[in-house]
């Protein structure tokens, strides 16, 4: 079973730094609706919803906090409506902390149907075609008003490979936008914002980010700009030149982020918290995460296979079903061959994270790493 999720909270949001091993970090944030372990793993709840998943399997799993994505929430139901709801908790039955990123990438992301200057970004909805403006500002009433716990600044995200220049410009830009969310955010007590380095893959552009950010002595500073089409190596050598200038106090989220392998290799290098959408999709599609790597549960060797995914799983569906159940749903388009399989991937990163912090806890945790590869390389073989 997951380890038990600690109760303690506290009116004021801290980050207490509980022991480290190599450049691998144990800690924790406490705020009023609840303590996050790190490092941890963020489900990511873009419309109020983990896909193919009640929320109630995502606590269970080990999740102490959600994200909720503040481009989509606002296009539909509406900032406005949610608050006049009682706030994203109450409308989701969530009752621990949710993050909500700024929009800033989804918005960056529309292309040709967004325009973009100083001072923000006007956009037309993918959903009906609709004018908005997204400022740093209105990005921050917006999380308000959603009543996150942790709010992300606006910034503009580029994809790589990049030119420099164009680097230069959007980094310099979300910095300035930083600046005007900080003085938006003000004081909000239990609450954090986190500022967004940018810089794509110019170490000194990352470097400047940091230090412009740093300034501002934020709550916590997230890693933007990186998986988003750059080799592995250049994520990790960015994270190399960016994290030593940060705050050893303050907590380090890596956006977006990633593979369970992304993970493993960048708490290695010091990221206490990560997100990403790929358990749940992956999951949908026919894809499970287990200790013994990835599991395409199309595969036709799957069709007579009773085995289950993992019989020493602590999630049932990993542990209770065979993987030919799981293939007939899945090539069938069941709509619950996507659930269980989200369940499971969901679950395997959750016993990750928490297999990262026992190891951390007893310094152990380049063993750990190098445990974990071996066996993700020795791939599903016939006998677990």
């Amino acid at each position: 079973m997951s380890e038990p999720t600690p109760e303690t909270t506290s009116e004021n949001f801290t980050f207490t730094l509980k022991a480290t091993s190599g450049k691998a970090r144990l800690g924790e944030i406490t705020m009023p609706r609840g303590t996050i372990r790190t490092p941890a793993f963020m489900p990511v709840g873009t419309v109020g919803t983990v896909k193919a998943m009640y929320l109630d399997q995502v606590k269970e799993g080990g999740a102490d906090i959600i994200l909720g994505n503040t481009y989509h929430l606002m296009l539909r139901p509406g900032p406005e409506r949610v608050a006049r709801l009682g706030g994203l908790h109450e409308l989701i039955r969530w009752p621990g902390p949710i993050l909500t990123d700024s929009g800033g990438f989804q918005v960056m992301s529309l292309s040709g149907l967004r325009k973009l200057d100083e001072q923000g970004v006007t956009f037309k909805s993918h959903v009906d075609g609709s004018l908005h403006h997204m400022s740093p500002e209105r990005s921050i009433e917006i999380q308000g008003l959603l009543d996150s716990d942790i709010q992300m600044q606006l910034d503009e995200c580029v994809a790589l490979p990049n030119e420099p220049r164009e680097i230069e410009r959007a980094m310099e830009l979300s910095l300035r936008w930083a600046e005007r969310c900080r003085v938006a955010f003000g004081n909000q007590p239990g609450k954090a914002m986190f500022g967004i380095v940018q810089g794509g893959d110019q170490p000194a552009l990352r470097i400047r980010s940091a230090e412009g950010l740093k300034q501002l002595d934020l709550k916590g500073y997230s890693i933007g700009g990186l998986a988003v089409g750059e080799p592995q190596s250049v994520m990790l050598e960015m994270l190399g030149i960016t994290l030593p200038v940060l705050p050893v106090e303050k907590p380090r989220y890596l956006m977006g982020v990633g593979t369970p392998d992304d993970m493993l290799k960048s708490v290695a290098e010091g990221i206490d918290m990560f997100d990403c959408v790929m358990p749940t999709r992956s999951g949908r599609h026919g894809l499970a995460f287990t200790r013994r790597g990835k599991v395409n549960i199309r595969n036709a060797r799957h069709a007579e296979d009773i085995r289950p995914l993992d019989d020493q799983s602590s999630c049932p569906a990993a542990r209770d079903y065979s993987r030919a159940y799981l293939h007939h749903l899945v090539r069938s388009n069941e709509a619950l061959g996507g659930m269980l399989l989200s369940w499971n991937n969901l679950s395997y990163y959750q016993e990750l994270m928490q297999g990262i912090r026992k190891a951390i806890a007893e310094d152990r945790f380049e063993d750990f790493k190098a445990e974990t590869i071996e066996m993700w390389n020795r791939g599903d073989i016939d006998k677990l």
